[in-house]
């Protein structure tokens, strides 16, 4: 079983930056791939980021493309999601998950089997 924990969200004013934690917990990662979704009220669960655990290049929403940043931490269990320049329709609930084996495919809900609770950020115009 894999255990996912965000971290890091907060209420920041438009302009601003965080950086969202994801500590995992369970099994070995080595072979799966992370992403960060986010949901705003009233909307679905949307794709974020997302990237191999073993690295190569990355994917991001266009909305995000420029701003924010996926990466591994130093601790193999760790994935971060750098945020700059925020503004107030980044205000959601975020989302780490993890898929349990290679799907290719790092846009959809469907294709991760594991999730977090959630961290909110709330961007203040």
């Amino acid at each position: 079983q894999v255990q996912l924990v965000e971290s890091g969200g907060g209420l920041v004013q438009a302009g601003g930056s965080l950086r969202l934690s994801c500590a995992a917990s369970g099994r070995s990662f080595s072979s799966y791939a992370m992403g960060w979704f986010r949901q705003a009220p009233g909307k679905e669960r949307e794709f974020v980021a997302g990237n191999r655990w073993s690295g190569g290049s990355p994917y991001y929403a266009d909305s995000v493309k420029g701003r924010f940043t996926i990466s591994r931490g130093n601790a193999k269990n760790t994935v971060y999601l750098q945020m700059n320049s925020l503004k107030p329709e980044d205000t959601a609930l975020y989302y780490c998950a993890a898929q349990g084996s290679y799907s290719g495919n790092y846009y959809s809900t469907h294709t991760y089997d594991y999730w977090g609770q959630g961290t909110q950020v709330t961007v203040s115009s």
